[in-house]
């Protein structure tokens, strides 16, 4: 069953839907049906057939499956009444392993794909680059559903991330991405479940090669680490694989973040392969795939010039057609083209429209593919020896479109799009419709007039058109409607930068009223019309939000309230009140997906009307936030849902109050905040409010800081500081890194009144400077992770004093105790990755007659073969010219590392591209004196 959006008012951005309740009935039956029913091992959904294999009791399994959801290219697991235990999941041991079933291979290796409505375009692409990885790689081919029987859906279901082995048949199957499951490697990994692999370290001959630790699993996730028989699998011949993607790591569903549930045996060097990488395919699951689907020996993949085999995206995209021009033609020359031969077909595989079977030494005609994909193949059967064939093809972009609903996408999307590129569409749909243009993603070079690489859209069907708009930069335009059943699109690349490209679906929508249309640049908006239920379409009113509010008082809720607000919204509030007032904002109910990060959902609170007016603050979770006050006589409210987790949201009251903090400062001595039918008086730093509540006097001035950066000032600045004052700053940095103080404004007597910094954590230690005067000092930076500044005023002249900022920076000298230390390879490790351009070299030294140990308890560092981009260098020595211990990147815990001698030098390097979590490493001293090297 496929539903299309029947109806489609552009003007009023109203869409309707023809399908009747019975239906709907129908498709959420089916849908449970398909995916709910499932037992799930691990990530891996079974079926019946599956169940029937590893003797399953279904009884059982229905009501207690454990969901499964990826990490970071790791399982993790959630429970919704778990299995109790392993026997009652899986009876009998369990591989790759690639399938044994041969119905569960694609035929063709064609694999037919929908995507959820639910998902971005950042996302969709993310989907169809996975596909492409597999596709570059191998001989099995993606292609958007259109009437294909069986097929996959990218949906997300409560397993977060989870796929059944090779295809099902008999209809949809789901495959799962779920929040953080949205990564590359991750989709790569459930799209080798798709095409037929079980999980590596399953496979029959596993024990030979790897160890698993059953102490260290989670309770009741033991079924995931069970065996399969020789029968159940067929590896096909090839080796056990520590690099594949389909590989668990040494952690995964692990009791603890270090425990290992999975320990390869050692190489011949003595080194433990890195297991569980979720960054590309192996050798092995290539060499594997191309077995499993019997791929021909030389496979072709490219969408650039001068290769064989074309494969840009999909057959209904409406991108790019393809000609190919034969320059050299020499092959053994037979009736029919019987024995040597080139043949060339109008789609993506054999069975497509033969466009022709040439053999001999006559060149053929041009070859014009109708859509985005051409199949060629050349098979050579005969003892005859030729020079065999020479062609050039060029994948050309735009095109007369005639079709009520398609997509567009710029070249090559979505890697790069080529430079010097110029593609022109021309969209005609239906008579007495209009052409709706909505945008899915959105990332071409920026530029302020879009001078460079630009989208260009126009009501009509020619380049004289009326101008919609010229499109650049990061931000999706909004959706488009055109006044006649044409639109007309250019897009332009210049020769440098390339990004992402556009992708976006066309579709077909009743005329807008008369006198309502598309002049200039104005532009027609029209709701998302479509959301996906297992490709089935169906269209919604999305609800409404935002709007600019100029009343007194009112309420605020979010979309849908009191029922959960729907995925994917934006909606902003702007509150306005007359001049002298001040808005209040006081929430009654308070319930976002999220935590202190507010990463997914999350509302903002700004004093002002536009996006970077000042915050007041960023909130989700379920504490209720405090009564916030404006600034101004305005305020804006903006909220935010991700495309996956839903909460019962927010209801909110504001309230306009006069501001009595506008006339003479409310009588205050320093600062008036204005509240909710009164106002308060607050102190600046160094003081306290008075007794009279309006008055401020000198408070005690002491500091510790324990934040990464952050501003530091005299007491009272910008004003004057007082006389006969002392203040002291203690400054705590993330081990393993020192306290760097800079932008100093300073307007200090230097004889009496002055600011120290000693390098350590009391006045004690040793003095890193005394400033004062008006001259900007340079920086200071400490040699461990502590700072102690003083500053101290005499009872004379006063100054304006100083403000500074205070950051972190990497490196140092490092003292090794018995004692385990901390060393963390940036200041904001555990919250954020670490940031590009780092260069840092710590110097660890210890007793002598001791050794430095070290134990990384955490490491994920951009992984390449030859860590060139990021990486950590270990020295056994005081500086690069002693032995090297070994250069690391990559992922997974690390053998303990050990010194000879005293000294230990320890570099970390980052590029300007990917970055990772870092590092945390535990250094010690010990009296082993042997040298116990971990060597690359």
């Amino acid at each position: 069953i496929v539903v299309h959006p029947s109806e489609l008012l552009c003007s009023g951005g109203l869409v309707r839907s023809q399908l009747t309740l019975d239906l709907q009935r129908f498709i959420i039956l089916l849908y449970w049906l398909i995916f709910f029913t499932a037992v799930f091992w691990g990530d891996i959904a079974l079926d019946e057939e599956d169940l029937r294999m590893f003797h399953v009791d279904r009884t059982i399994d229905l009501t207690q499956h454990t969901h499964s959801r990826h990490t970071s290219g790791k399982l993790k697991s959630r429970e919704t009444g778990g299995p109790k235990s392993a026997g009652r999941m899986l009876r009998s041991r369990v591989p790759r392993a690639a399938t044994s079933r041969a119905e569960r291979i694609w035929p063709g290796g064609v694999i037919p794909y929908a995507i959820g409505g639910n998902f971005t375009g950042t996302q969709r692409a993310m989907f169809k680059q996975a596909m492409r990885h597999w596709e570059k790689q191998t001989c099995v081919t993606f292609i958007e559903r259109t009437d294909e029987e069986s097929y996959i859906i990218f949906t997300y279901r409560p397993c977060g991330c989870c796929s059944y082995v090779g295809r099902r048949g008999n209809g949809p199957q789901a495959i799962s991405i779920g929040k953080n499951c949205d990564k590359f490697g991750i989709v790569v990994h459930e799209l080798g479940h798709v095409i037929g692999f079980w999980h590596e370290h399953t496979r029959p001959d596993r024990d030979d090669h790897v160890t698993i630790i059953r102490d260290n699993i989670q309770p009741g996730q033991e079924y995931n680490f069970l065996k399969m028989e020789p029968g159940e699998v067929n590896s096909l011949g090839e080796p056990y694989d520590f690099d594949s993607i389909m590989h668990y790591a040494r952690n995964t569903f692990s009791r603890g973040m270090f425990l290992d549930t999975i320990l390869p045996s050692r190489d011949e060097n003595g080194i433990r392969p890195a297991i569980g990488q979720r960054t590309r395919l192996s050798k092995g699951d290539i060499a594997q795939a191309k077995k499993l689907y019997r791929c021909p020996g030389d496979i072709a993949r490219n969408s650039a010039t001068n290769k064989v085999s074309p494969s840009p995206p999909s057959n209904f995209i409406f991108n790019i057609f393809i000609v190919l021009n034969f320059t050299t033609m020499d092959l053994y020359k037979s009736s029919l083209c019987w024995y040597d031969y080139i043949e060339v077909r109008d789609g993506y595989w054999r069975k497509a429209p033969l466009l022709g079977r040439f053999c001999g030494d006559k060149v053929p005609e041009v070859l014009v593919s109708t859509e985005s994909r051409m199949w060629i193949e050349f098979r050579s059967s005969s003892n005859w020896v030729g020079r065999g064939f020479a062609a050039m093809y060029e994948a050309i972009c735009g095109g007369e479109i005639n079709k009520d609903a398609g997509q567009i996408q710029s070249p090559n999307y979505p890697d790069d799009y080529r430079p010097t590129k110029e593609c022109i569409w021309k969209i005609t749909v239906s008579e007495n419709y209009n052409v709706g243009l909505i945008f899915q993603a959105f990332e071409i070079e920026r530029h302020d007039s879009c001078a460079y690489d630009y989208l260009e859209v126009r009501d009509g069907r020619s380049e004289n058109s009326p101008l919609i708009g010229r499109f650049c930069g990061y931000d999706k335009p909004q959706d488009i409607c055109s006044t006649s059943n044409h639109l007309w699109m250019k897009f332009v690349s210049d020769g440098t930068v390339n990004k992402a490209g556009f992708a976006a679906n066309f579709l077909k929508g009743f005329d807008a009223p008369p006198g309502v249309g598309l002049t200039g640049s104005a532009i027609h908006h029209l709701l998302p019309p479509l959301c996906s239920l297992l490709s089935f379409l169906c269209t919604s009113l999305s609800a409404a939000c935002g709007g600019l509010l100029s009343k007194l008082n009112g309420t605020i809720t979010t979309p849908g309230w009191p029922k959960e607000y729907p995925p994917n919204k934006n909606c902003v509030w702007q509150l306005v009140a007359p001049a002298q007032y001040r808005i209040s904002m006081q929430f009654e109910f308070f319930e976002l997906e999220g935590n202190e990060v507010c990463k997914y959902d999350y509302v903002e609170v700004r004093s002002g009307l536009s996006s970077d007016s000042k915050l007041h603050g960023k909130y989700c979770g379920t504490d209720v936030p405090e009564v916030i006050t404006s600034q101004f006589n305005n305020m804006r409210i903006e909220f935010k849902s991700d495309n996956t987790v839903s909460k019962k949201g927010f209801k909110a009251y504001f309230l306009s109050d006069k501001d009595e903090c506008a006339k003479d400062n409310g009588g205050c001595q320093h600062e008036c905040v204005n509240t909710v039918g009164s106002y308060a008086c607050q102190c600046r730093n160094g003081f306290v409010l008075h007794e009279n509540k309006h008055d401020c006097k000198e408070a005690e001035c002491e500091h510790k800081i324990h934040s990464p950066s952050g501003t530091i000032s005299s007491p009272n600045w910008p004003d004057k500081y007082p006389s006969r004052k002392e203040c002291i700053w203690d400054i705590t940095a993330t081990p393993g890194h020192r306290v760097k103080i800079f932008e100093i404004e300073q307007h200090q007597e230097c004889a009496y009144d002055h600011l120290e910094a000693f390098d350590g954590n009391s006045n004690k230690a040793a003095i890193l400077g005394r400033l004062c005067g008006s001259k900007l000092p340079e920086p200071l930076i400490s040699t461990g992770s502590r700072m102690y500044l003083r500053f101290i005023s005499d009872a004379s002249v006063q100054r304006l004093g100083f403000q500074a900022t205070h950051s972190t920076e990497c490196g140092g000298r490092l003292r090794a105790e018995p004692r385990q230390k901390n060393l963390y390879s940036h200041s904001q490790f555990g919250d954020n990755n670490y940031p590009g351009h780092m260069d840092c070299e710590w110097r660890i030294t210890t007793e002598k007659g001791y050794s430095i140990e070290l134990t990384f308890t955490t490491f994920e560092v951009e992984e390449e073969a030859e860590c060139g981009y990021d990486y950590i260098e270990l020295f056994d020595g005081y500086d690069s010219s002693a032995q090297r211990l070994g250069r690391f990147c990559g992922s997974g815990p690390r053998e303990e590392i050990y010194s000879v001698g005293d000294t230990m030098l320890l570099l970390f390097h980052s590029d300007d591209t990917i970055s990772k979590k870092g590092f945390h490493i535990r250094y010690t001293s010990t009296k082993f004196q042997e040298a116990l090297h971990t060597k690359k």
